[in-house]
């Protein structure tokens, strides 16, 4: 069984929250590939990324950091629940940073897998930073999507000049307007909607299945501006050189991962890349269940292991 390292990284001006997740047996004096893992919006390292996908691939014979995002869950920086693309990529390459210095991490064989947001972001920090060797998309969501389409009721320039009023309030002394993204309760989501993704991220975040303190599903809206003016595709017929897989279910959702891992994996560039979509299976059957689960990693562990390196030490 993985056993788990919590640790501080250094960010920017803050700390990165993230707990390594080690193989079985693991041997300091050994080399490993590495996967950093990164969590869905409003959820936190303890939950999908860490204790499900994270232990899985720790299982496998990778050293996994599981990470919470700059100003969510156990992480620094301040206003507290700021879900900026530009800076959650940007904790990518400081959390690359720091695991490529561990004398036991193989430099040149560091992966990168995320779900939901999560997901979104992985591909767009696999453009761009180069030291991950390939890249996997679990429901990836394309956040700056969602939020000028459902999040920002389609209308994304009367959202824009929402924030704008409200951060020049808050700039001024106003309480900041710090949104609960979903229902607080599975039946007031049945009540307010027939939408599966909003009643299952309901179901999952809001009960004792995946309900974590950190997992707050909070976001500061006057701040969430650069997210609308953001793509996580942007380029990616350029920039997306590296192997990708994306893992989807087949029951479309409101927050639109189908669509995204579809696009992301007709626009990449890579000369590899491969879309997984799995029957019966919806957006947050992927989060923890082990029907969904089992058959999303019986196709990532090969695809992981093919372009990290299976090497006789490790695995």
């Amino acid at each position: 069984m993985s056993t788990i390292k919590a640790v501080n990284i250094p960010n920017i001006a803050w700390d990165t929250a993230a707990n390594v997740h080690f193989p079985p047996n693991f041997d300091e004096n050994k080399k490993y590939p590495a996967i950093v893992s990164a969590h869905p919006i409003g959820s936190c390292k303890e939950q999908t990324s860490g204790n499900i996908y994270g232990k899985s691939m720790a299982d496998a014979g990778f050293v996994v950091v599981a990470f919470d995002a700059s100003f969510q869950g156990a992480s620094g920086g301040e206003p507290r629940f700021i879900e900026n693309p530009e800076f959650r990529v940007s904790d990518f390459r400081f959390v690359v940073d720091y695991i490529q210095t561990l004398p036991y991490v193989d430099a040149e064989h560091i992966g990168v897998l995320g779900i939901c947001g999560g997901g979104g972001y992985a591909i767009n920090a696999a453009m761009t930073d180069y030291r991950f060797k390939c890249c996997v998309g679990i429901t990836p969501v394309n956040f700056g999507r969602l939020s000028r389409e459902a999040f920002g009721n389609f209308d994304p320039a009367a959202s824009l000049e929402k924030m704008a009023k409200q951060r020049t309030l808050e700039a001024q002394g106003a309480e900041r307007l710090v949104l609960n993204l979903l229902p607080s309760t599975v039946e007031e989501a049945k009540k307010s909607t027939t939408d599966i993704d909003v009643i299952e991220a309901t179901e999952y975040y809001k009960t004792r299945r995946g309900q974590e303190p950190n997992g707050c599903t909070s976001g500061l809206f006057s701040f969430n501006s650069a997210a609308l003016g953001w793509d996580a595709f942007n380029h990616a017929e350029v920039l997306m050189t590296r192997p990708l897989m994306a893992v989807v279910g087949d029951k479309p959702g409101g927050f639109g991962a189908y669509r995204d891992a579809q696009e992301i994996h007709g626009r990449a560039g890579s000369q590899e890349k491969h879309i997984v979509v799995l029957p019966g299976i919806s957006h947050y059957m992927l989060y923890d269940k082990p029907e969904a689960v089992k058959p999303a990693l019986d196709q990532v562990l090969p695809f992981l292991k093919k372009h990290l390196g299976e090497r006789e030490n490790v695995f």
